[in-house]
């Protein structure tokens, strides 16, 4: 007798995620991929070893509960963001999307909404979703950028329970200026979140969103370890805010949710900031240089503070998109109408997609 297949029409599942498709970006063993933001670089030989060494005294004790409060990985994450902090404003789980997920659950949930400037991360209206609130989605100018006037009228006219701004955008690239932070904190009565995933591949001299934490206790800025630390595969996500802000998280995290070995390879990385981040010049110039190819191939690439480049002037994405997988190198289809997105990796690999991309011709 064969086997009964069901499927999620047979399940007693929640109304609201009827029809939703889940997170996800294509996995393929080619030769580059440059779809998803990775930090393509290995992980230095002299790092890679002392947080080996870090993981190998924790694992000793593994059959101990880890460290609730993740105390010295809160000290390491407040040494390493400056700007005065102190760990008893820090927060952290398994990659900067539990984190957001955590703030979502504590501030948002069934009946309550979020609000996001389109197009940004995909993930933002998957998590309210799946935490039961509804998602707003707000504009942008056709350049991707939001001025603060404009900003600031469509949140009060939302009046969400959480703003979300991503700061370089994702899958734009776009700065954010702090006055736009400041006058969304102001129009907002929720909190205001500024995920700051790809800060460190910013101008050194841009500010960033934790120079306006004194005093705004719904402010909360949220960093990853996944992109200029090389660590996507560690899921390390985390945030600053007030400690007010930090204690709301404490009521909806599972227990032990950071495991011993995942925070001590945190903190080891975190003692070699200097050697991690040696590689964010690298990639900032292969993302330049993309940007002028793209340009000089009749492309129109958009500003990016980020470690990737969207760019347009695309007359057929996916046939391009197909194009680029059959010569072995992945980029990503944002679903923005004439425009595909590629992730700035080594020297060899940038070298990979241009040569690939011109081989299949100049824009149309």
């Amino acid at each position: 007798m064969g086997r009964v297949t069901f499927s999620l029409n047979d399940l007693p599942l929640r109304d609201d995620l009827r029809g939703l498709t889940p997170y996800g970006a294509p996995q393929a063993p080619l030769p580059v991929a440059l779809n998803v933001n990775e930090n393509t670089h290995p992980v230095p030989d002299d790092v890679a070893s002392d947080i080996l060494d870090d993981i190998a005294v924790a694992i000793r004790d593994v059959n101990r509960y880890p460290d609730r409060e993740f105390t010295t990985l809160r000290e390491a994450f407040a040494d390493y963001l400056g700007h005065g902090l102190t760990p008893e404003q820090i927060w952290a789980g398994n990659g900067s999307n539990e984190v957001l997920q955590h703030i979502f659950q504590a501030f948002g949930g069934p009946g309550r909404t979020a609000f996001g400037f389109a197009p940004t991360y995909s993930m933002y209206p998957l998590i309210a979703k799946g935490t039961g609130a509804s998602w707003i989605a707000g504009t942008r100018q056709p350049d991707y950028t939001v001025t603060p006037e404009e900003a600031a009228e469509q949140v009060r006219a939302a009046d969400p329970d959480i703003v979300i701004l991503c700061s370089p955008n994702n899958p734009t690239g776009t700065p954010l200026g702090l006055d736009v932070v400041e006058a969304v904190y102001q129009a907002a009565r929720g909190v205001v979140i500024v995920d700051e995933a790809y800060q460190e591949f910013a101008p050194r001299d841009a500010a960033s969103a934790l120079t306006l934490l004194e005093g705004r206790p719904r402010l909360a800025v949220s960093r990853t370890m996944s992109k200029a630390f090389a660590f996507a595969g560690a899921r390390v996500g985390y945030l600053a805010a007030d400690p007010a802000f930090i204690d709301a998280l404490r009521l909806v995290r599972l227990p032990y949710h950071l495991s011993a070995l995942t925070q001590a390879a945190a903190v080891a990385a975190l003692r070699n900031a200097d050697v991690m981040l040696g590689m964010v010049q690298e990639i900032v110039e292969q993302r330049d240089r993309i940007t002028a190819t793209l340009e000089a191939l009749g492309y129109t690439p958009h500003l990016s503070w980020s470690n990737f480049v969207l760019f347009g002037g695309v007359a057929d994405p996916q046939a391009t998109w197909q194009q680029l997988y059959d010569r072995g190198v992945l980029v990503r289809d944002v679903g923005i109408p004439g425009h595909l997105r590629v992730s700035a990796g080594t020297e060899a690999e940038t070298t990979a997609f241009l040569d690939a991309l011109a081989s299949i011709g100049s824009a149309s």
